[in-house]
């Protein structure tokens, strides 16, 4: 028992600290928080100019697009106006007749070509870089001559070659990633969120 415990703590430590590592070796390299300003300040221009934020990903990837849509669209720390933004991982029946009478490959280029407009924002949030329903909505959007950020991990595959701006974390282990996205995710609604709050 007391070896099955040591053995536990063990694990919970070494979680901990590549955790830890991971972000610190993401936060401390000026081009990503650079990037992240950019990001900020090209989401602040899309929601003056009426433009909305159309944001989209698979598995835990779809969680963190809602987790962001609900933070622009109701609030993150403060009172301020609601602010457009659309996760595409959210209709079922949109996503299971696109899957059905289609492909999964389609499921979110189908909703780029119906909803998005000239204004607005395509995030596209892949661990991988490599999901292919994800680079078809991104292939649409640039048809559109719409703007792409991407959250991506390991190489940044290749979603970051047809995004205008990536956010690459640079480790293969998918829970890693997911835990830099979500803090990039919660700087950018803190950033986006106290330019409005000032207004």
């Amino acid at each position: 028992m007391e070896k099955e415990k040591k053995i536990t703590i063990d694990v919970i430590n070494e979680i901990i600290n590549g955790s830890l590592n991971i972000k610190k070796d993401f936060f401390s390299n000026k081009e990503n928080i650079n990037n992240i300003k950019r990001v900020s300040d090209i989401l602040i221009d899309c929601y003056n100019n009426n433009g909305k934020t159309i944001i989209f990903g698979n598995g835990g990837s779809a969680a963190d697009s809602q987790h962001f849509a609900a933070e622009m669209v109701v609030r993150f720390e403060k009172e301020r106006r609601s602010l457009p933004c659309i996760a595409l991982s959210t209709d079922t029946s949109i996503l299971t007749a696109s899957a059905n009478d289609y492909s999964f490959d389609f499921i979110f280029s189908r909703q780029i070509q119906a909803f998005a407009q000239a204004k607005d924002v395509v995030i596209a949030i892949s661990t991988s870089g490599n999901s292919k329903n994800v680079l078809n909505a991104v292939n649409i959007a640039k048809e559109k001559g719409l703007f792409v950020i991407a959250l991506t991990g390991c190489n940044g595959g290749m979603l970051s070659k047809v995004s205008d701006i990536s956010l690459i974390v640079n480790t293969n282990i998918t829970a890693r990633i997911q835990e830099v996205h979500i803090m990039i995710i919660h700087i950018i609604c803190k950033l986006v969120e106290d330019y409005f709050f000032e207004k």
